[in-house]
């Protein structure tokens, strides 16, 4: 599948703990790259690096908080020689109707989604100018197509997209910026959600249609295996039944 090689390169995921973070995690060891799997859940990350071996690196940390994040960076430097790729894929879809009882879920999604990607994006910069470097944004179908029940949600992936171009017109040549944007995925996003009559509807529609984090997984290592004279900057995937 690669045709740019990436042994060597070092691979920072957040979110790592499960879904499409711990997928890319499998995948980009699979080409190669040492990888440093950031979550909050230390033991499930810790699990998962056990498994890769290869010098993978779990570290406790939480988008939100960015001492966090500058003290995981830091690790990756000392340990790792420095970061190469980051995989912004921490993230969380609270789906159901804009009203004040929903506030919480709407602050969260965005500190969570967007602010807590653009501070990763900013504590681990400096490493990924050195020798070239990818930032992969996960963002969602939500980020091009909204629909009632999911302002706050499609906020943040509307604001994901914007930020993504932005910086891809900011950073180049020196940082590829590729935008992924998935459909229905099985993850544990939608446990989540605690608007019930949202919940149910989102489970429904996940049971019967929705990809796998391996797929998407495998669409992440493709772009990033790619030759340095191109880049992937935005790539929207769906189940093939997927109607919206």
């Amino acid at each position: 599948m690669s045709s740019n090689d990436t042994t060597g390169r070092v691979a920072v995921i957040t979110g790592a703990s499960s879904g499409i973070g711990a997928a890319t995690g499998r995948a980009l060891a699979a080409d190669g790259c040492c990888v440093a799997l950031l979550a909050r859940r230390t033991g499930r990350i810790q699990a998962l690096a056990d498994e890769l071996g290869n010098g993978a690196l779990a570290i406790s940390a939480d988008v939100t908080d960015r001492d966090s994040l500058v003290a995981a960076a830091q690790r990756v430097k000392d340990e790792l020689g420095g970061a190469d790729v980051l995989v912004n894929n921490a993230g969380i879809m609270l789906l159901g109707p804009f009203t004040s009882e929903q506030r919480e879920d709407s602050r969260r999604m965005v500190e969570t989604n967007l602010l807590g990607a653009m501070t990763a994006t900013e504590v681990f910069l400096d490493q990924l100018k050195d020798g070239g470097g990818d930032l992969v944004n996960i963002s969602s179908v939500a980020g091009r197509t909204a629909r009632a029940g999911n302002a706050g949600y499609a906020a943040t992936k509307w604001g994901m997209n914007g930020w993504s171009e932005a910086l891809r017109q900011e950073l180049q040549p020196d940082i590829r910026v590729t935008v992924v944007e998935p459909g229905a995925v099985a993850t544990e996003l939608t446990d989540h959600i605690t608007d019930p009559a949202a919940k149910r509807g989102a489970e429904q529609l996940y049971e019967q249609l929705a990809i796998t984090a391996d797929d998407v997984a495998d669409v992440i290592a493709f772009a990033v295996t790619r030759p340095r004279r191109m880049t992937l900057n935005e790539i929207l995937l769906r189940p093939t039944n997927q109607p919206g």
